[in-house]
């Protein structure tokens, strides 16, 4: 139930806003790309070992092929209302102490209970026990860290309208007021920050030599010349990502950043960029793993790394000022609390504070690009989801679990994900479905993903029954042989494989069998846990670093959504 009454129905007015903030869920999160794989990560087994082993693998298993049924397909727009979790999974770090008080969304990184990452938690704490009154009557506010694309979702569709809100940038809050929503800009700036592209002091003096200085036009070069392992975040939910692909888009074409060269442009970058972590901690984990050259991160994060003390960082794009807005048509003690409030947060202690905790560096850089602003946060964000894989086709396999222990609501919840989570993938994705119990059944061969396809689809997974053993190794090794064919035909593709399981396995291949074929081929697995040991899964997901999700969660259907609307 909305706090404040929202004027209308946006649910559908910015469906691109629906893409969470994973960090929040504590996932780790991030795909690389299967073509780069082999050559740019630290895999000792080669990809033609890797296929050799499937075959052979591949040749002891059973493998079934199941009759096609077509089931109906929901082609109604998505509600973001439907599948948002209820508000009370993000909890206040800091409870209003006070009847009168207003409450803020902060963005994470100045607003969680990480030790590095709650300057604005220690302001809330300190004001509230200041003894500040409005009007006589002792007033508090109330703090709610919540990763800035979720903060959209609440706000825009209006299933929760706080009193205001501190995002890392204005881009955030313009597309809000783009949106239709009442948002007025309180105070520009809380405490500095900046979003950098970090590289390793090697890489660094490496450009420098070539381009003579690090900026994005150096940077996007390096790429498309193939010269740097570049990775950045997620833009639908990162305020770094959506600050990197907007200067990058006006890079290619100031006037115009949509014009067809700056899309031509983006697209080739793309073709290049073998990383696209979902979070910055995602990020900062790619980079320790030292599969990065150079990526992106906010200066206040990247004080608070001690692992990047051998890299460079160069401050690129619009200004992470953490400005401050208020929502709706707030009364004017809400108002005055939230100025009061804004005050504290000004004044030098505060600031001081800030300082100790990374912010306020770089207090001298101003952005390098003109004409950024929220109003083409949309559309830049829409054309990410059309070319985020350049000129490679995605090709993706769907894994499901329906062995015995799936029985009830696990495989329930598998096919509810499956159905309302397949509405974000594209048309122009080619997708497969294989299940697996003691035996693996090809339950839809690889096809495009037009109207036909999703009714195939939906028809399997609506088909699907629990019951036997579970054969999850084999199952992956049936899928990696699918992608493989396909590749055949297509081998620029890019390669992409789903298992949904409760991750008992208790026959057929095992993780020691498999282990250095999912290593050499190089295809990420996104491994979306029942009711299953998730650390387990964490570690094929981990082979070649992508998705594990914990599905036993209310928000399991929201979260597959994200998942599928950014990667597909």
């Amino acid at each position: 139930m909305s706090k404040n009454s929202a004027p209308k129905d946006f649910s559908r007015v910015v469906p691109a806003f629906i893409i969470l903030a994973l960090a929040v869920f504590g996932i780790t999160y991030f795909v690389i790309n299967a073509t780069k794989n082999a050559g740019k990560t630290a895999s000792q087994v080669s990809e033609e070992s890797a296929i050799a082993l499937m075959e052979r693998l591949y040749s002891k298993i059973r493998v079934n092929t199941l009759a096609p049924v077509k089931g109906n397909v929901d082609l109604s727009d998505s509600d973001t209302r439907e599948s948002l979790p209820d508000i009370s999974k993000y909890p206040p770090q800091v409870v209003s102490t006070t009847m009168d008080f207003v409450e803020i969304f902060s963005s994470t990184e100045k607003a969680t209970d990480n030790a590095n990452d709650r300057w604005l938690i220690d302001m809330a704490q300190e004001f509230n026990a200041s003894g500040a009154t409005v009007g006589g009557r002792p007033v508090s506010v109330q703090i709610r860290g919540i990763a800035s694309g979720l903060a959209m979702d609440y706000i825009v569709s209006g299933t929760y309208v706080p009193d205001a809100f501190t995002p890392s940038n204005e881009l955030w809050g313009d597309a809000i007021k783009a949106a239709g929503v009442k948002i007025s800009l309180a105070e520009k700036s809380l405490t500095g920050n900046v979003a950098g592209i970090v590289l390793t002091k090697e890489k660094n003096d490496e450009l420098i030599n070539k381009y003579g200085t690090i900026n994005l036009k150096s940077i996007t070069q390096s790429v498309a010349n193939d010269e740097i392992n570049m990775g950045y975040t997620n833009p639908f939910a990162s305020s770094t990502g959506i600050n990197f692909l907007m200067s990058t888009l006006h890079t290619f074409n100031g006037a115009d950043p949509f014009a067809a060269d700056a899309k031509a442009a983006f697209e080739a970058f793309q073709t290049n960029i073998p990383f696209v972590a979902y979070t910055t901690l995602q990020m900062k984990e790619a980079a320790k793993s030292g599969a990065l050259d150079g990526f992106v991160f906010e200066y206040q994060q990247f004080c608070n790394t001690p692992d990047f003390r051998n890299y460079v960082f160069t401050p690129f794009g619009m200004r992470h000022d953490s400005p401050i807005y208020e929502l709706g048509t707030p009364s004017q003690e809400k108002k005055d609390i939230l100025r009061m409030f804004i005050d504290y947060c000004k004044t030098d202690d505060a600031q001081q504070a800030a300082s100790r905790y990374g912010f306020n560096g770089h207090s001298q850089y101003v952005c390098e690009l003109g004409g950024l602003n929220g109003v083409d946060v949309v559309e830049a964000q829409k054309l990410w989801k059309e070319k985020k894989s350049g000129n490679r086709e995605i090709i993706a396999v769907f894994v499901a679990d329906i062995s015995g222990s799936m029985d009830g609501a696990p495989l329930n919840s598998l096919k509810e994900s499956l159905l309302k989570g397949s509405k974000f993938i594209g048309d122009d994705c080619l997708v497969g479905l294989v299940t697996f119990s003691s035996d693996v059944n090809i339950a839809l061969p690889i096809a495009k993903f037009g109207t036909s396809q999703r009714s195939l689809f939906s028809g399997a997974v609506g088909s699907m029954s629990a019951g036997g053993s579970t054969a999850m190794f084999d199952a992956i090794v049936v899928a990696a042989k699918m992608l493989y064919d396909e590749k055949a035909a297509n081998p620029n593709a890019k390669l992409m494989m789903f298992v949904l399981t409760d991750g008992e396995t208790n026959v057929g291949s095992t993780l020691n069998d498999t282990r250095k074929m999912i290593e050499g081929l190089g295809i990420p697995i996104c491994t979306i846990g029942y009711n299953a040991d998730i650390k387990a899964l964490a570690v094929v997901s981990g082979i070649n670093e992508a998705a594990s999700i914990n599905a036993a969660t209310d928000d399991v259907v929201y979260q597959l959504q994200n998942l599928f609307n950014a990667e597909m």
